[in-house]
């Protein structure tokens, strides 16, 4: 009987510890899930963004920081994974690839969007931004919401812009320095038709290439030269296989902040409030330094090889502007009058810091 007793106090001393156990770690998982600050998110959410480029320049470092920026604010339960130098997907895939939902986030340069819109042309065309201060007044304002907007049937949702800078030319055979410079070179480009104009009305040729494929293209002889900011020219050691580069200041090179818009929908509501108070910040952070990072690396260059540089003059710059020039006529029905005037506001805004 005693034997019985005992059996019977063991068994239900065990139910009930049971039982406090599973109330107290249940009360806990609901504090965490229903607490103030990380109301509606209940389990790590991982967000995949792929990019194409190294992790040491504009893009790469604003990546990171927007990556550590989520996982601060939501107290680690939205993650993002970053895949650089494209390790996910090509220049040629990642688009796709969100599309599809094999990736949440990817941030494309620019150029590599007229197939989804044709507005997106405009910020290809020829000095569009005249500096780098006109560069943050466009994609802060009614330029950069209307192409964000443009997005908007393709299941893709906007989010915003990282700037990598402006471009410069780079050569091999000789300076690049007036237009008719341009006659008989073959420069890689981004696919892009007002890139492969651009380089037509110079009087030069053009190649589509991937990012990643550039560097094996020149050290070949393929193409002779290529158009690329600072950052990416030092971050890819495109100098060691040129000879020669002009600082033209002649095109942006920027990119849009993009995610699968079904993906983006299905996200509880605080973490979509979480990316773009995170967005927002690293915006702001990458505005306020891609212009050092390329005024440093441009040093850099300067210290590590023996690359001739020249920068256009004020006089030399019109010759640009004004070769180039028809190249907006062309678009302005492609891209729309209303974006075209937009753009010409802003060069007329910016036109003495050019000159200067």
């Amino acid at each position: 009987m005693k034997q019985i007793i005992g059996i019977l106090i063991f068994l239900v001393t065990g139910l009930l510890l049971s039982f406090y156990i599973g109330f107290h770690f249940n009360s806990k998982e609901q504090d965490l899930a229903f607490d103030d600050e990380q109301s509606g998110i209940r389990k790590q959410i991982v967000i995949k963004f792929s990019h194409v480029v190294a992790e040491n320049t504009p893009k790469g470092l604003a990546a990171q920081k927007f990556a550590d920026l989520v996982d601060q604010k939501s107290n680690h339960r939205v993650k993002v994974e970053v895949f650089p130098n494209g390790s996910l997907y090509s220049d040629k895939e990642e688009l796709e690839a969100l599309k599809d939902g094999r990736v949440q986030m990817i941030a494309p340069a620019t150029s590599k969007l007229e197939g989804v819109s044709s507005k997106w042309q405009v910020l290809d065309l020829p000095f569009a931004f005249p500096t780098e201060t006109a560069i943050n007044d466009g994609l802060n304002g009614d330029i950069g919401k209307s192409l964000l907007a443009s997005l908007n049937s393709q299941n893709i949702k906007g989010l915003g812009f990282w700037v990598n800078g402006l471009k410069q030319i780079t050569n091999k055979s000789h300076a690049v320095i007036h237009p008719n410079d341009f006659k008989g070179e073959k420069f890689r480009i981004m696919s892009s038709n007002v890139l492969k104009k651009q380089f037509e009305l110079l009087g030069g040729q053009s190649k589509p290439m991937d990012f990643n494929e550039t560097y094996r293209n020149l050290e070949s002889g393929n193409v002779s030269g290529e158009e690329n900011t600072i950052s990416n020219i030092y971050s890819k050691k495109y100098y060691r296989v040129q000879d020669y580069m002009t600082i033209s200041n002649h095109g942006f090179l920027g990119y849009a902040l993009l995610m699968n818009e079904d993906y983006w929908h299905s996200l509880p509501a605080k973490a979509r409030l979480i990316i773009q108070d995170s967005i927002i910040e690293t915006v702001k952070w990458n505005q306020d330094h891609y212009r050092s990072m390329n005024k440093e690396q441009l040093s850099l260059i300067k210290k590590e090889s023996n690359i001739q540089i020249h920068e256009l003059t004020s006089k030399e710059k019109k010759e640009w502007i004004e070769k180039l020039n028809p190249i907006y006529k062309q678009y302005e029905p492609i891209a729309g009058k209303k974006l075209i005037s937009e753009i010409r506001n802003i060069q007329r805004k910016y036109e003495k810091q050019l000159f200067r």
